[in-house]
């Protein structure tokens, strides 16, 4: 929708303009390294489709440069480049079939950080939100169950288009969010930290002619990141 994309170019904007202003206490701080954790993610489709959160593991390489301190926070902006596997899981009441599509994308999150608390020895609480690119890598699907024809006509609204259907957007876009906590030591940045994904496109096609009008994903995100300073200057 192109309020959608208005609202996602905004906010890129947004974070340009802050990484480029001069104010504050400058730092001109890097550090680099790894993050791990899991997404629980369900798709919101029209017409509905009954779901349980589907979890799937989330692993990458996270970089992040720290520009200055304005009063008591400390700004940033952090990249991530992840492997993250979605999807959803079928809350099927009518029979005992099963069903799962596990979705897999390479993710790139440009996030705009702000934290207070210690920069260097000590406990920091920080803030994250930012655009989040996606591509998917491909997709699998896992059934259980008798999978006859009267179980599936035993679906609410008789909704099964979702089975067999390849995933026609394979670009996925959207906002993410979220809260952490971070423990800086003299080996590293260990951090802690919750985000939600609202996607703002969709995985099937959506013209009046398609099986769904939405089909976004909405996921939230639990993961640990470790960092090491490659410079740090004040």
């Amino acid at each position: 929708m192109t309020y959608h994309k208005h609202f996602f170019l905004t906010l890129l904007l947004g974070m340009g303009l802050s990484a480029s202003a001069q104010v504050g206490q400058l730092r001109n701080n890097f550090a680099i390294g790894v993050n791990g954790g899991v997404v629980m993610d369900k798709i919101s489709f029209d017409p509905t489709i009954k779901q349980v959160f589907k979890p799937g593991p989330s692993f990458g390489i996270t970089a992040r440069y720290t520009c200055e301190k304005y009063f008591n926070l400390v700004c940033a902006i952090q990249a991530e480049i992840n492997y993250a596997q979605m999807g959803w899981k079928e809350l099927i009441e009518t029979s005992t079939d099963t069903y799962e599509r596990h979705i897999n994308y390479l993710q790139v999150p440009l996030l705009a950080r702000l934290g207070i608390g210690k920069e260097k020895r000590g406990v920091m609480g920080y803030f994250i939100l930012g655009p989040q690119l996606g591509f998917c890598l491909g997709d699998k699907e896992k059934r259980g169950g008798e999978w006859s024809e009267t179980n599936l006509h035993l679906r609410p609204n008789y909704v099964i288009q979702q089975y067999d259907l390849p995933i026609q957007r394979k670009f996925d876009y959207g906002i993410t969010g979220g809260l952490g906590l971070e423990v800086s030591t003299a080996i590293g940045h260990f951090m802690l930290e919750g985000r939600y994904y609202f996607g703002l496109s969709d995985i099937f096609n959506n013209g009046k002619a398609d099986k769904f009008g939405r089909s976004a994903h909405g996921a939230i995100v639990a993961k640990v990141t470790y960092l090491v300073d490659v410079g740090r200057k004040k």
